[in-house]
C-alpha cells in the first residue's frame, strides 16, 4: 500500500480518489467502478480465487458491521436496502459468530440477574 500511495503522487497530489487511472486518455482521473471491477476481477483470477468480486467486499464489509453488533435496519439503511431480507442475503454470520454472540448476551444476562437478587428488596409504605 505504501508503494502504491507514493506512485499516486507521481499521478496526482490532490486529495481525492485513492486509485486513479493511467491511461493517456484519463490520466490520474479517478477510475471507473467499471475498471475497478475489472482489476478486481484479474486479482481473483490470478489468485485462483474465481468467486471474489468487488461484490465479494460488499457482503464482507455488511457482513463485519454485524459482527460488530450493528442492529440489522442499520444495516439495511447504510446498504440502501429498503428490505430486510436482502439485507440477510447480504449478511453471512458463521456458527462461531452466532455462539460467541449468545454467550456475550447470556453473560450480560447473568449478571444483570446476579446483580438483582444482591439488590434488598425494597418495601413500600403504606399509603
Amino acid at each position: 500500500m505504501r508503494n502504491y500511495l507514493q506512485h499516486r503522487q507521481r499521478l496526482a497530489r490532490t486529495r481525492g480518489s485513492l486509485f486513479l487511472s493511467e491511461s493517456p486518455r484519463n490520466h490520474a482521473a479517478p477510475i471507473t467502478l467499471w475498471t475497478w471491477s475489472k482489476v478486481v476481477r484479474s486479482i481473483a483470477l490470478r489468485a485462483e480465487v474465481p468467486a471474489f468480486s468487488t461484490h465479494t467486499l460488499r457482503h464482507l464489509c455488511l457482513t463485519d458491521l454485524a459482527r460488530m453488533g450493528w442492529d440489522l435496519h442499520e444495516i439495511a439503511r447504510l446498504a440502501g436496502h429498503q428490505n430486510l431480507d436482502t439485507t440477510r442475503q447480504y449478511v453471512h454470520l458463521s456458527a462461531r459468530d452466532l455462539a460467541q454472540r449468545f454467550r456475550q448476551t447470556m453473560g450480560q444476562i447473568h449478571t444483570w440477574r446476579l446483580q438483582a437478587l444482591a439488590e434488598p428488596p425494597t418495601v413500600s409504605e403504606p399509603l
